[in-house]
């Protein structure tokens, strides 16, 4: 369990990648940085989410990170769901892989580092704006 007045960013997602976030948090011992599973997309569950985003008055980012490429995943159908933070002045940045035409890269250690780089970005959320682009 986690100081919920000490968390300062919020990390949301979905799906697996929920694990891999929790597991790096863990190995890292941070304890400003939360994660939300949100497993219900549509309908979106407003009013839960913003009770469960009450609970951490001192957030000042949050994050959407997934695994999928950027045009594959949830971010493109939820980006718009997070009015409540946008109104209270909460930007919500997106941290992925980019679009691509493919689920994966066809290499697994470029998965690996690209999983590993996008955990990290979440995690510190320090984005590098060049793992949205592929070239």
């Amino acid at each position: 369990p986690l100081d919920k007045s000490r968390i300062e960013r919020v990390v949301l997602c979905t799906g697996k990648v929920y694990y891999d976030l929790l597991e790096a948090r863990r190995n890292r011992e941070m304890q400003d940085v939360a994660i939300i599973r949100i497993e219900q997309l549509y309908p979106f569950p407003h009013d839960d989410f913003d009770t469960v985003i009450a609970e951490y008055p001192q957030v000042k980012t949050c994050y959407w990170c997934q695994e999928e490429p950027q045009n594959q995943g949830a971010w493109d159908q939820i980006k718009h769901r997070f009015r409540s933070l946008h109104e209270a002045g909460i930007p919500v940045q997106y941290v992925g892989r980019p679009s691509a035409a493919a689920p994966a890269t066809g290499y697994v250690q470029v998965h690996k580092e690209e999983q590993n780089k996008l955990i990290d970005q979440a995690l510190t959320g320090h984005i590098d704006t060049t793992m949205n682009r592929r070239g």
